[in-house]
């Protein structure tokens, strides 16, 4: 399905992340990269994935034309942080942190990237998003403010680039199943459950096929768009 396509992946060690890499991998995608803040969190097993140590968080001081000498046909800023916390607690740190990893790094990252796809007249960009930027979350309004921010991203973007054969989307989570999960108890899975008229958790592969779907030609006349991944978790 992607021979001779080439993709660029941020956050690629996480769930959601490796799972998109091997999906790609999977269907035959020439060449693939990812990211990730330390790379002894590589996988032995995922030699195929050419890893490249990126931190988000001060991205705006790396020479991305250096560190990221890349021509990619896929984009896909999957990497996100989280620092919860009450609103009246939050602390300036945890607020600007997820605003720096979750929002400003796409803004470098696309300018990097999206020239090369101008010139050549094709891109697919597709963000991971999640279901409680449309939801809300209580604890989460640093996370939830950089997530909402993708949504009016994705919108201008498509606009701005549609005559160039480049779309932008995202895809938005629900509850998926992930090392965090793992770790809840008995009574805190049910609560979940009882939310989601699935009555499951997603696993990353959902999500890894939403992203696939988005970059191939099946796709071609789909811009602008949220892709809601959630059981019907929320309707939107």
């Amino acid at each position: 399905m992607f021979e001779d396509k080439k993709i660029f992946i941020t956050g690629g060690t996480g769930s959601i992340g490796n799972s998109i890499c091997h999906y790609f991998y999977q269907n035959k995608c020439s060449e693939i990269y990812a990211s990730t803040t330390n790379l002894q969190k590589v996988k032995t097993e995922d030699s195929f994935i050419k890893f490249k140590q990126l931190n988000l968080s001060e991205i705006s001081n790396i020479n991305l034309e250096e560190h990221l000498d890349l021509d990619v046909d896929y984009l896909v800023l999957n990497a996100g942080l989280t620092k919860d916390n009450i609103f009246l607690r939050m602390s300036k740190e945890e607020w600007t942190n997820v605003i720096d990893v979750n929002l400003n790094s796409s803004f470098f990252l696309l300018k990097h990237f999206i020239k090369k796809m101008v010139k050549k007249r094709f891109g697919r960009v597709v963000f991971i998003s999640s279901v409680v930027a449309h939801t809300g979350n209580p604890g989460q309004v640093n996370y939830t403010s950089s997530k909402a921010a993708i949504s009016g991203m994705v919108k201008s973007l498509a606009l701005e680039l549609s005559s160039r054969n480049i779309t932008v989307n995202a895809v938005a989570p629900g509850f998926i199943s992930s090392n965090m999960t793992d770790k809840l108890n008995e009574s805190q899975k049910n609560a979940i459950l009882e939310r989601i008229p699935m009555k499951r958790l997603g696993v990353p592969e959902d999500i890894a096929k939403a992203v696939g779907f988005l970059c191939s030609d099946n796709a071609s006349y789909i811009t602008g768009q949220t892709i809601h991944v959630n059981g019907g978790l929320a309707l939107i």
